[in-house]
């Protein structure tokens, strides 16, 4: 059968280019990974504590340790990106490459831990690299089902080499951000109470919140402040109660860029808002310099 120019390439196209390449749906349930198992291109990255791992996980996943993913900076603001040579050399030893698919796992046992799990799926994204989902429920809503299987024990990873393509557009600096004030939607992800300035980060930090911010405290969106996200008509109702804005410019933050991994992975990932953006240096690097404003609700002195 003689074929066209046009379908011989797609065709073509088709064979060169992994499946993993595309960009896969954010979030996946157990029964989804349970059945991608025995895919070659598919690494499942567990981020339990290791002592857990070791005792329970996907099969065939490999441990990696959050703390690897959030370093302290050149400036002593903790917990933000390590740099990008870093980043691919730790993502390179742990066996993935340009073309794996990534799925991230946590235990489940909360919206903190869940947080582990957007952290560093923001961080692939920032790297260009859009083939990662995260399993919803993290392990716990995995292991319910009796069909789906676990291991013990520990994976050695097989290194690859990993190439950045960096979108500057994940980066969020204090000097971008001050002009940006009362111009564009900011959502602070902490706890009401580091909002309204009754709690600070640290003794030197100022209390209150960034000028006009609006409080959505992050473990809102999972259900009962768990490792399961809420549905998505669900979430737009809390936004819109909070007065959240669904779309436009966005940036959100948190303490130390924790936190508030999870409400941009809901706004950006899972309502589609494309302009939603994440402050990594958050309130640790910002109540920190003076010449940043600061917004106080509630003044106890």
């Amino acid at each position: 059968m003689k074929m066209n120019p046009f379908t011989l390439l797609i065709l073509l196209l088709s064979l060169l280019v992994s499946p993993a390449l595309l960009a896969g749906q954010p979030l996946v349930d157990g029964a989804w990974l349970a059945n991608q198992l025995d895919k070659p291109d598919l690494r499942v990255l567990d981020l339990q504590p290791r002592p857990a791992y070791q005792k329970f996980h996907v099969p065939g996943a490999v441990h990696s340790e959050y703390a690897d993913w959030v370093k302290t900076d050149t400036k002593g603001t903790p917990k933000m990106r390590p740099p990008v040579a870093t980043l691919e050399q730790l993502i390179g030893g742990l066996g993935i490459d340009n073309r794996t698919r990534v799925v991230l796992v946590v235990t489940g046992r909360s919206a903190g831990e869940m947080a582990s799990a957007t952290r560093v799926y923001w961080t692939f994204k920032s790297l260009g690299h859009d083939a990662v989902s995260i399993l919803d429920g993290g392990l716990i809503a995995y292991a319910q089902s009796r069909d789906h299987p676990l291991e013990n024990g520990s994976n050695p990873a097989v290194k690859k080499t990993f190439r950045a393509q960096p979108r500057q557009e994940y980066q969020v600096s204090a000097t971008e951000l001050k002009a940006t004030l009362g111009n564009i939607s900011l959502v602070d992800n902490r706890s009401p109470g580091e909002y309204l300035g009754l709690l600070q980060g640290g003794d030197k930090e100022r209390p209150g919140t960034l000028p006009g911010a609006i409080n959505l405290p992050f473990q809102w969106l999972t259900v009962n402040g768990g490792a399961t996200f809420r549905s998505l008509e669900h979430l737009r109702r809390i936004y819109q109660a909070a007065g959240v804005p669904l779309t436009g410019e966005q940036i959100s933050f948190c303490h130390t860029g924790h936190r508030t991994s999870l409400a941009w992975f809901v706004s950006h990932e899972l309502l589609g808002n494309d302009k939603a953006r994440l402050y990594d240096g958050s309130t640790a690097e910002w109540a920190l310099e003076p010449a940043l404003p600061m917004e106080q609700k509630i003044k106890l002195d």
